[in-house]
C-alpha cells in the first residue's frame, strides 16, 4: 500500500483546519497562506507566497506589527495579539448573518517562532482565529449588563434618575462637600395641588403632568446637575458649584417655565405651578438628611406662604440647626 508523501497530508491538514495559518520570514514574505486565508482574503496562496505581507495587507500598520513580532524573532517567545485590543488584524469580512453588528471579522492571533536546524529563528507562524461569535456574545452582554444598570437608576416614568440612585449620589456629593471648599445647592419642588389634577383629570393626565415638570427640568439644569424623581410628584435636584444665590435663578426659571406649560390630556388642558425650597450645603449639617432635610423645610414654607415660589433655609447652629 503507498504511503501519502507527508507535504500532501500537511497540505490537506493545512486546507481544512478552521485556523488561519501564516508562515513570514523575518522580512515578512509570506511562504505559507492555507486554504482559511484564501478563503476568507479572496487571495490565493499562488498570489501572495513570496510576497511582503504588506504589499497585500497596506492597512496593517507595518511598524507595529514588526515590533509586536521582535520578541518572537529575537527571543524566541510566542505573542498573543487579542480582540479586546484591536479587533482584527486582518480586514476580513464577516461571514455572520446580516443581523449582528459588525462588518468585519474579530479575530485573536498567535505568533510562535519556528526553529531552523540551528535552533535559530528566522521565520515565525501565525495562527488566526475567528473569534466573531464570542467577541459579539461578550459585547451584547456587557451592553445588556450597561442597559441593566442605566435602567436600575432611571425612572421609568420622567427619565430622571429614581431616587434610590439619585439618594446614593446626595450621600456621595455630601461626603465630596465636606472635603472641598466649594458651593452646592440641594433643591426639592413638587407640583401644587397634584391631588387635584388626579382628581379632576384622572391619573393618565398626572402622568402627564408629571413629565411635563421633568421636561422643564431637564431645560433648566446643566449636565452637571443631578436630577432625580424623589417621590410621587416631588423631585429633587442637587445644583454642583452654585450658592443659593445662584440656586435661586434656576429655582425661579424652573417656577417660571413651569408656570407657562400646557399639557394636553384628551379635550382638557391643564395648567399647573411648582413649589421650591432651597437648602445650600453648610459645614455645620451633620449628615445628608440633615442638610436634605433644610430643602424640604424651605419647601414646606413655600408652600405655607401660598405656594408657587421658593424659599431658602439655611444651617443655624445656634437655633437649633434651621432659620
Amino acid at each position: 500500500m503507498s504511503e501519502t508523501p507527508a507535504t500532501d497530508w500537511m497540505q490537506e491538514l493545512f486546507s481544512s483546519i478552521e485556523v488561519g495559518i501564516v508562515v513570514l520570514d523575518r522580512a515578512f514574505t509570506v511562504e505559507v497562506w492555507n486554504q482559511f486565508m484564501e478563503n476568507h482574503s479572496a487571495l490565493t496562496s499562488e498570489a501572495v507566497c513570496g510576497d511582503s505581507l504588506f504589499t497585500h495587507f497596506p492597512e496593517i500598520d507595518e511598524k507595529w506589527l514588526r515590533a509586536k513580532a521582535g520578541p518572537v524573532f529575537d527571543l524566541n517567545t510566542p505573542v498573543f495579539l487579542i480582540w479586546e485590543q484591536r479587533q482584527y488584524l486582518f480586514k476580513f469580512g464577516s461571514t455572520r448573518p446580516v443581523t449582528t453588528s459588525t462588518e468585519y471579522m474579530y479575530q485573536n492571533v498567535t505568533m510562535f517562532p519556528l526553529l531552523n536546524a540551528d535552533k535559530g529563528v528566522d521565520r515565525l507562524c501565525m495562527l488566526v482565529y475567528d473569534v466573531t461569535d464570542q467577541a459579539l456574545g461578550k459585547t451584547r452582554v456587557e451592553q445588556l449588563n450597561e442597559e441593566l444598570k442605566v435602567m436600575s437608576r432611571i425612572d421609568g416614568l420622567t427619565g430622571l434618575y429614581n431616587r434610590r440612585y439619585w439618594q446614593e449620589r446626595f450621600d456621595y456629593t455630601f461626603k465630596l462637600a465636606q472635603r472641598r471648599n466649594k458651593p452646592i445647592t440641594a433643591l426639592m419642588l413638587d407640583i401644587d395641588h397634584f391631588k387635584k389634577v388626579n382628581d379632576t383629570y384622572g391619573h393618565q393626565a398626572g402622568d402627564k403632568v408629571i413629565q411635563a415638570l421633568a421636561q422643564v427640568i431637564k431645560k433648566s439644569v446643566r449636565e452637571t446637575d443631578l436630577a432625580g424623581r424623589y417621590g410621587g410628584e416631588e423631585f429633587a435636584i442637587i445644583l454642583t458649584d452654585s450658592d443659593s444665590t445662584n440656586a435661586t435663578k434656576v429655582a425661579e426659571r424652573i417656577r417660571a417655565l413651569s408656570e407657562a406649560e400646557v399639557v394636553t390630556h384628551e379635550d382638557d388642558t391643564i395648567r399647573f405651578t411648582v413649589s421650591l425650597g432651597l437648602a445650600e450645603y453648610c459645614p455645620d449639617c451633620h449628615s445628608s438628611m440633615q442638610w436634605l432635610e433644610l430643602a424640604d423645610q424651605a419647601l414646606y414654607d413655600a408652600k405655607q406662604n401660598g405656594r408657587n415660589q421658593f424659599c431658602i433655609r439655611t444651617y443655624d447652629a445656634s437655633q437649633g440647626g434651621q432659620r
